[in-house]
């Protein structure tokens, strides 16, 4: 499900890479720190290192597959507007809730497992968003970090209740990918702070 999620993510940071004008070298950056970072930073917060992401070289040939892919096809790619959001939705469910199952194995609290199942949701998100100069998603009162959120509560109903995660994988994270997007189409928001005017 890992690799699932990195060439979901890596192909949502490509795809913005190649809308922002950047170079090939730049899309296929792109594409690998949104791919990686999450689960990087997952790693190393766990303290299982060197994280999985770098230890081997799936996630580099699977972000460089992904790069490649967006960059050839970029014509074709650029008429389905909504392309790096539904990438980026699905990375951000597959992530979150085998980010939340990797703390769970490693002796984590089920809190503390849910919130950094969702830290590895978002993690890739934010520093693509950073390094493309916006203000990331999980900032904009997007439904973001909740449904990634969503997806990780899921799998610590899933484990309480005693079911394999082979049943809650899938449903956690279509339940994501359905609370992201749907919010989308009907432009829901988290409340947002009344700016301030003088």
């Amino acid at each position: 499900m890992d690799l699932v999620g990195t060439f979901a993510f890596a192909l949502s940071g490509a795809v913005l890479g190649t809308q922002r004008g950047m170079d090939l070298f730049g899309v296929l950056v792109l594409a690998f720190v949104t791919a990686a970072a999450g689960g990087i930073l997952r790693d190393l917060l766990l303290g299982a290192v060197p994280p999985v992401a770098i230890a081997s070289w799936y996630a580099l040939a699977i972000a460089t597959a992904a790069g490649l892919l967006a960059f050839g096809f970029q014509p074709l790619i650029a008429r389905f507007h909504s392309a790096v959001l539904f990438f980026d939705a699905a990375g951000l469910g597959v992530f979150a809730v085998t980010g939340t199952y990797k703390a769970l194995e490693f002796g984590l609290s089920p809190p503390m497992a849910a919130l950094l199942g969702m830290l590895s949701g978002i993690g890739g998100g934010m520093l693509r968003d950073v390094l493309t100069a916006r203000v990331p998603v999980v900032l904009q009162g997007e439904i973001y970090a909740v449904a990634a959120l969503a997806a990780a509560l899921m799998v610590l109903a899933g484990e309480w209740m005693g079911l394999s995660p082979t049943i809650v994988s899938l449903p956690a994270i279509g339940l994501c990918l359905a609370l992201r997007l749907i919010s989308i189409a009907r432009g829901w928001k988290l409340p947002v702070a009344p700016t301030r005017r003088d």
